[in-house]
């Protein structure tokens, strides 16, 4: 049987910007027979995420992942796990995000780094508040007890879709006016909780804003994925400064350090789906051939909710 698959064509250095030629694909014989402990798939979705930028090189700058192989394509049968359709009402893609690892990294997240008590009128700032794990972070803020939820985005159709869709209370467009002014305006009591995705400049403009005895979710630093810089990426000086007198928490969030939690986590996200109290966005492209494109379209800031690529349909396998 021929088969396509993507496969990582070039690195881009570490310094330099993923670009879609980065991928490549190509088809391939599949062995009639299998081994035992083996399985033949089919893909309906392939997932595009961030953490994948750190992949692509050889010093991936991370103790928890290997980068990939060029003209290679690796997969070990026993890392594949089940999942209950039932738990998304059969959109199956949601395991790719909402009711899956950044449905999870925004729940566990704010749970363990975020220190919400409810009634306690804490504010929480989103950065990256559109993308997949922002957008639900804001939503978990507030079902968790926060009083106030303000997202920081890049287009005035994102800053929108926060306030009308998913219950933000605000939102900031980083490119158009003073971030630090809007934050003084829409958070006059400070930052009580930082949700970071994007590390630089936005967010060293928030924690200048924070409170005493606050708290910084480190989930991403997006900006600096295409930097060679240790992570997590150390502030300047000033900033660094701010953060050890106002004693503000920011330690290294890693999602996988907490898979105990991972069972009560899906169930918890898919209740309050069910009963519409988180919302879910993707921005689905069509085709194994553009996931290249798609990557780089989401490291750009071209996706709203989690960034997913449809390889085949679903419906006639959800019969089987």
């Amino acid at each position: 049987m021929i088969v396509q698959r993507v496969v990582l064509n070039s690195r881009p250095g570490k310094n330099g910007n993923p670009v879609a030629e980065n991928f490549r694909v190509e088809e391939v014989n599949l062995p009639d027979n299998i081994n035992e402990g083996q399985v033949q798939v089919r893909t309906l979705y392939l997932s595009v995420d961030p953490y994948m930028r750190c992949r692509m090189n050889e010093d991936t700058g991370s103790d928890y992942i290997s980068p990939w192989q060029l003209s290679q394509v690796i997969l070990d049968g026993n890392i594949l796990e089940k999942v209950d359709p039932q738990l998304v009402d059969g959109h199956l893609s949601y395991f790719l995000g909402a009711i899956g690892m950044p449905g999870l990294t925004s729940l566990i997240g704010i749970q363990e780094k975020g220190h919400i008590t409810a009634e306690s009128n804490q504010t929480m700032v989103v950065s990256g508040a559109a993308g997949a794990c922002g957008s639900l972070a804001g939503q978990i803020g507030h079902l968790m007890g926060c009083s106030r939820v303000v997202g920081i985005c890049g287009t005035p159709e994102k800053c929108l879709l926060l306030t009308s869709e998913l219950g933000f209370d605000a939102a900031i467009n980083y490119k158009e006016g003073s971030v630090a002014e809007q934050l003084r305006e829409l958070c006059p009591s400070g930052v009580d909780v930082y949700f970071d995705n994007v590390g630089g400049d936005i967010s060293d403009t928030v924690i200048s804003q924070m409170n005493q005895n606050s708290h910084i979710i480190l989930c991403g630093q997006i900006s600096k994925y295409n930097k060679d810089v240790p992570y997590p990426p150390p502030l300047p000086s000033a900033v660094e400064a701010i953060r050890k007198e106002r004693n503000i928490t920011r330690e290294r969030f890693l999602v996988l350090n907490f898979k105990d939690k991972f069972e009560s986590g899906i169930l918890q996200l898919s209740q309050w789906f069910k009963e519409g109290k988180l919302k879910i966005k993707e921005t689905m492209i069509n085709g194994l051939e553009n996931m290249g494109a798609a990557f780089q379209s989401m490291m750009t800031g071209g996706n709203i909710g989690k960034q997913i690529v449809c390889i085949s349909e679903e419906t006639s396998l959800l019969s089987l």
